[in-house]
């Protein structure tokens, strides 16, 4: 075996459902029986050709379609990246209008990940242009000193936000380098959302953030979401679905599996967990 397969394998084979739409479709059925809910994204970033978008953004539509068909609770989560934004911001906006209009239609919501901080400003953009219309969400990173400001002007506007920790690497001018500093703001981020937000997602592995998230909403009773990701916590995700907590799994699919595996093993703040999943049996 080659030493790209043998990554594969080992690191990407523990977190992605495979290469297949069906692929992503049956590992959602599996988390689904446990009351969890399934959010699915199809690798693949920083787009530079017209062709790489318009071929992505099929395979988004036929997962709505699938989602709709297998009746599986399940979201999709597209990268602006996917759409085009790297190309051009308006081909960017009309995928992102022809994702979420087949969505609505089919009764899937659609979260838009975020991702680097140079596209933060277009991304918000383009999410503002659909929230209206209902059934679209953002994500938020906790290590950008700019993200509390971008979650009160989104909440005054009704978004549904996906609060994570954030995995790129940047400058300490614009963002939390320290693990402390960065958990510290997303549970100050965090409670902004429970004093001023009905809905939102808590996507985090830290057990310290979601103990207080449950504690905070003994008080609030919003509508919240733990997240996490697939392959990293899923026996933790099983116990929060069974005692009754809303709960979804972070599922991606797809032959891109390089730049994903890569990027969570970078992340220091889940270095642990991620050195721990490859050695428990996490899977579903």
């Amino acid at each position: 075996m080659s030493i790209a397969g043998f990554t594969e394998k080992i690191f990407a084979g523990r977190w992605l459902a495979g290469a297949k739409i069906g692929d992503a479709i049956t590992v959602s059925k599996r988390f689904n029986r446990y009351g969890v809910g399934a959010s699915i994204n199809y690798l693949g970033e920083a787009f530079k050709e017209k062709q790489q978008v318009d071929a992505t953004v099929r395979v988004y539509l036929a997962l709505i379609r699938e989602i709709r068909r297998n009746r599986i609770n399940a979201s999709i989560s597209v990268k602006p990246s996917q759409l085009g934004l790297a190309i051009d911001g308006k081909l960017a906006a009309r995928n992102y209008s022809r994702v979420t209009e087949t969505a609505r239609k089919n009764g899937v919501f659609t979260w838009l990940d975020m991702e680097e901080h140079r596209t933060v400003d277009d991304t918000i953009k383009l999410y503002r242009s659909q929230v209206r219309k209902k059934m679209v969400g953002i994500c938020i990173q906790s290590y950008l000193k700019r993200s509390i400001d971008d979650i009160e002007r989104l909440v005054e506007r009704g978004a549904v936000i996906r609060l994570v920790k954030g995995a790129y690497q940047e400058s300490p001018r614009i963002a939390y380098r320290a693990r402390s500093d960065t958990t510290a703001n997303y549970s100050r981020i965090m409670e902004y959302l429970f004093r001023h937000s009905q809905r939102f997602m808590i996507a985090t592995h830290d057990p310290k953030m979601i103990g207080y998230a449950l504690e905070l909403n003994r008080s609030y009773r919003r509508e919240v979401t733990y997240a996490m990701l697939n392959g990293i916590r899923n026996k933790a995700l099983l116990r929060l679905a069974a005692a009754g907590n809303r709960t979804s799994v972070y599922i991606p699919f797809g032959e891109r599996w390089l730049a994903y595996t890569l990027r969570r093993l970078r992340e220091e703040s889940n270095l642990a967990l991620v050195a721990r999943s490859l050695f428990e049996n996490q899977r579903v």
